[in-house]
């Protein structure tokens, strides 16, 4: 029984770290303002790139390193058409997703069915990975799981305690008064998208170098609108988005436990999107200030506006 609650737990925390990267990527870019709807993308792109770097080089830290670039090159387009363009962003969240997809599988499509010779696997710490029950969950996992950990409390820091964290929230919240103060709007909304666009793809890249070792089309399975909703769950505060990542994974990995009870598997796939819909459902029933929500979320800023 040990055995059984240890793996659960355990792959509980693998399904949860990808969705913990892509949320708190997301709530830096809506913090400043700006509505990403472009994360199921641009994951695609980071998985990709991560996968055929690493495939051709062997190392998949640099293919790590590289599908953070390609996530943050990408995003540059709905940073461009959002903030330089003041375009609608939901249409041009939408642009990205579909424009990630397609890269990806096109880039993708010669690497179907080729796994890789490495990948990033679990990292035990030495003497907390031998406590009993505990230490097989949280201290002997991917990287990737400590990583997300470590830049969700660090980005609940910065934007609560630090001055550019400040800036970010002002900017999503009132950015005319924020620009009288000398801040450039403009400059703090492209680089939040451009980050949570390198978090976003570090999602991705856990699914092609550590989750699994191999490439498919599709194998980011809507994750990244889970992301969206998980935003919304969170209160957009990292901390929240910890605890909504892995309740999350939890559903995911939900769907293998209930197989052998004889349940349809068309049913079992849609419970992570059936638990998203409720999320957004409850959010929408909620008033926008007690959600917490950037009161300019989604609202083109034009400099010098009154």
């Amino acid at each position: 029984m040990e055995e059984i609650v240890i793996s659960v737990a355990e792959r509980t925390l693998v399904a949860g770290t990808p969705l913990l990267l892509g949320t708190v990527g997301e709530i830096i870019c809506e913090r400043s303002g700006i509505l990403n709807l472009g994360v199921e993308g641009v994951m695609a792109v980071g998985a990709v790139s991560a996968f055929i770097v690493t495939h051709h080089t062997g190392n998949p830290w640099l293919g790590l390193c590289v599908a953070i670039a390609a996530g943050m090159l990408i995003s540059l387009v709905h940073a461009f058409t959002s903030v330089s363009l003041q375009s609608n962003q939901v249409v041009s969240g939408l642009a990205l997703t579909m424009l990630g997809l397609g890269i990806a599988g096109l880039l993708g499509k010669p690497y179907v069915g080729k796994p890789l010779a490495v990948k990033i696997n679990a990292l035990p710490v030495p003497l907390l990975a031998d406590i009993p029950l505990v230490g097989p969950v949280l201290f002997n996992q991917s990287p990737f799981f400590y990583l997300a950990i470590a830049l969700a409390i660090g980005m609940w820091f910065i934007l609560e305690y630090t001055l550019i964290g400040i800036r970010i929230r002002s900017a999503g919240e009132n950015p005319q008064a924020t620009e009288t103060q000398g801040v450039n709007i403009a400059l703090i909304r492209y680089w939040s998208v451009i980050v949570g666009g390198g978090f976003s793809a570090m999602a991705g890249a856990h699914l092609s170098i550590s989750y699994s070792k191999s490439w498919i089309e599709g194998m980011t399975a809507g994750r990244g609108w889970i992301v969206i909703a998980l935003t919304i769950f969170a209160l957009w505060n990292p901390l929240r988005a910890i605890i909504g990542a892995f309740l999350f994974g939890g559903i995911f990995v939900l769907q293998y436990l209930l197989q052998p009870l004889g349940i349809s598997p068309n049913f079992l796939a849609m419970l992570p999107y059936i638990a998203t819909l409720l999320v957004l459902l409850v959010g929408s029933l909620r008033d926008r200030r007690r959600l917490n929500a950037p009161a300019m979320l989604a609202e083109p800023y034009r400099r010098g506006e009154r």
